[in-house]
C-alpha cells in the first residue's frame, strides 16, 4: 500500500468512528470499541511510524519551524502526525461525549461540539468548556435567586 492509501484508510476509519460517536446510541460496547479499539489502533500505527521513520529524517525535529517543516516533508512522518491528530481528537471526543452524557447534555447540543472537535480539535474542547461554564453560571444565578425568596 502507498502512504496515500494508508492516509485514506486511517481517515475513513476515523470518520466512521466519529459518525458512530455522534449519530448512534452510546452503547457501552460502542464506546469501548472506539476507545480501546479504534483509538488504540490509530495510536499503534502512529508509534510504528514514529519509531520507524522519525529519526531517519535529516534536519527534522521540533526545535524550529524549519525543522518541523523538514520532518513533515517525509510522507511516513507526515502520516504519523495525521494519525496523532486522529487518535487524540477522537479520544478527546469520547471524553467530551462521556462527560456530556453524565451531565445530561442534549445530544443536539453535543453534536456540533463533537463535530468541531472532529474538524478542529481544540475548538471543540473550548466549546464544551464554554457550555459547562454557562451551565455553572446559570446554576449559581438560579441558586442565588432562590435563596433570596
Amino acid at each position: 500500500m502507498t502512504w496515500e492509501s494508508w492516509f485514506s484508510l486511517s481517515s475513513s476509519l476515523a470518520m466512521a468512528g466519529w459518525a458512530s460517536l455522534i449519530l448512534l446510541p452510546r452503547w457501552a460496547w460502542l464506546r469501548q470499541g472506539l476507545s480501546y479499539g479504534l483509538v488504540s489502533l490509530l495510536a499503534m500505527a502512529y508509534v510504528t511510524l514514529i519509531l520507524g521513520y522519525f529519526f531517519q529524517v535529516e534536519g527534522g525535529g521540533f526545535d524550529s519551524i524549519a525543522a518541523v517543516r523538514t520532518l513533515f516533508a517525509s510522507d511516513p512522518v507526515l502520516l504519523a502526525g495525521w494519525l496523532h491528530y486522529l487518535a487524540f481528537d477522537l479520544f478527546v471526543g469520547l471524553w467530551i461525549a462521556a462527560r456530556a452524557d453524565a451531565l445530561s447534555l442534549s445530544r443536539l447540543l453535543q453534536a456540533p461540539i463533537l463535530a468541531a472537535t472532529f474538524m478542529f480539535g481544540p475548538l471543540g474542547l473550548l466549546l464544551f468548556h464554554a457550555v459547562l461554564a454557562v451551565r455553572l453560571l446559570d446554576r449559581r444565578s438560579f441558586q442565588g435567586a432562590w435563596s433570596k425568596c
